[in-house]
């Protein structure tokens, strides 16, 4: 992964959809209570972040057979229209593919939309992991597709306790772009270390 892409990325997510509160803290979707908070359209639907969320993908899919990426509507579109346009200007076309939060109650009825068929190797994408629940509801839907899915990425992972785990009861391979930790050292202006968000 492109270091100064990445630390370049960590400039506009926290420009642009990060929010730090000790008092008092911010309410999740979730209902849970959070110092925390990422808005990541800001970023994911930005030109700059978009090219650079689109080239840091695609690396991290290098060493893959997969075919397609997407996710559940909204956070994974921008993330996935950006990975397929860098791929194919890299020659490694990746179709993407929306996860419809409803199936539609006419014509195909479809909960996927997009050029994929059943049996394609796929990876599920998230704009935030917080306790997996949107990732999941697109992984559902994807295997009920008959989509093969190779792993998850995610653009940021909250590490918020149970979240990934959650989502690695239905697909082993969880990986991120980026941490909460890695953006807060850089909020509080340490340096951001190992760059490893691969958890093993």
């Amino acid at each position: 992964m492109d270091r100064k892409a990445k630390e370049r990325l960590i400039e506009i997510i926290l420009e642009r959809s990060f929010k730090y509160s000790d008092n008092p803290p911010f309410t999740l979707v979730s209902g849970r209570k959070s110092n925390y908070y990422f808005n990541c359209k800001p970023t994911t639907l930005d030109p700059e972040a978009m090219n650079l969320i689109g080239e840091i993908v695609f690396a991290m899919l290098a060493d893959s057979d997969v075919t397609a990426a997407g996710g559940l509507t909204l956070g994974a579109d921008p993330i996935a229209n950006a990975l397929s346009v860098i791929s194919f200007q890299k020659g490694k076309p990746i179709r993407s593919f929306i996860v419809r939060k409803d199936v539609k109650d006419h014509g195909m009825m479809s909960g996927v939309e997009g050029n994929v068929r059943p049996g394609d190797r796929v990876a599920i994408l998230d704009d935030v992991i917080t306790t997996g629940g949107s990732t999941i509801a697109a992984i559902v839907r994807a295997k009920g597709a008959g989509l093969v899915i190779d792993r998850v990425i995610a653009l940021i992972d909250r590490e918020e306790e149970g979240g990934r785990e959650n989502i690695e009861a239905h697909v082993p391979r969880v990986e991120a772009v980026l941490t909460r930790t890695e953006i807060m050292r850089r909020y509080r202006g340490e340096k951001i270390g190992a760059l490893n968000t691969v958890k093993e």
